[in-house]
């Protein structure tokens, strides 16, 4: 009953194998191949990947009213990897760093965030590039089948032969161009999310860098302590007068 049973099942797939031949075998291990990579970059996008999340907003927005700790403290407490590049860049410039001391630093991490997917999306591109014309060679190999046998019978070629031989060979074709329109869809639709990624991440540092608030908070601070010192030393430089003055 079993071995019934897969038999069935198997039947479409060694149909198209007689069909196609070699170029079909090819064209149906591409396909595995693509179907793996997209379920992988799925289940990476699920686990892994750097969204621009509303919480994150939100800690940015804040980090640029000037309020470092509590944007700090809310990234921290998120999940998402772009969380924890902007609490680094965070970090440094509370530190006192600038964009230009930390530009290789930072573009370093930020594309650590995006490296797991671009495999996979090379992967898919080069699957939609190489159906067609692994389904276009599958045609031509099937015509010159189709006519040698043709060149070689006696007489005048039967036209059902002819037509089941050509056939045939374009079921490669039709094999590849329906392998290859959903990867390069999925790689377009792929590369347009890193690109926005990208873009995200860029706008989110560019502003942590650039926040006029936190740049006044920090250089108000300064100032306040440059006063305290000032304010701790004039006694004593009085009192260094008053004894001078004896």
């Amino acid at each position: 009953m079993e071995s019934s049973q897969q038999a069935g099942l198997l039947a479409p797939l060694q149909e198209l194998l007689a069909m196609g031949g070699p170029a079909m075998a090819v064209l149906l291990s591409l396909s595995v191949i693509g179907l793996a990579a997209a379920l992988y970059t799925f289940i990476l996008m699920v686990v892994a990947a750097p969204r621009p999340t509303r919480p994150i907003e939100q800690a940015v927005v804040q980090w640029c009213h000037g309020e470092g700790v509590q944007a700090r403290r809310q990234l921290e407490a998120q999940r998402n990897p772009l969380a924890g590049l902007l609490s680094f860049a965070m970090a440094c410039r509370q530190q006192g760093k600038s964009a230009g001391m930390l530009r290789e630093e930072l573009a370093r991490r930020a594309q650590r965030l995006v490296a797991p997917f671009e495999s996979p999306l090379k992967l898919i591109e080069v699957i939609a590039a190489l159906a067609p014309l692994l389904g276009l060679l599958g045609t031509v190999m099937g015509m010159m089948t189709a006519f040698s046998t043709m060149a070689g019978s006696e007489g005048q070629a039967n036209p059902s032969e002819l037509s089941g031989g050509i056939y045939e060979a374009l079921s490669t074709t039709a094999a590849g161009l329906i392998i290859a329109i959903p990867f390069a869809a999925l790689a377009a639709w792929l590369e347009f999310r890193l690109r926005r990624t990208q873009q995200h991440i860029n706008d989110y540092l560019v502003r942590i860098f650039q926040s006029p608030d936190t740049l006044r908070a920090r250089d108000s601070g300064d100032s306040r302590e440059g006063f305290a010192d000032s304010a701790s030393e004039s006694p004593a430089r009085d009192s260094a007068q008053n004894h001078a003055m004896a």
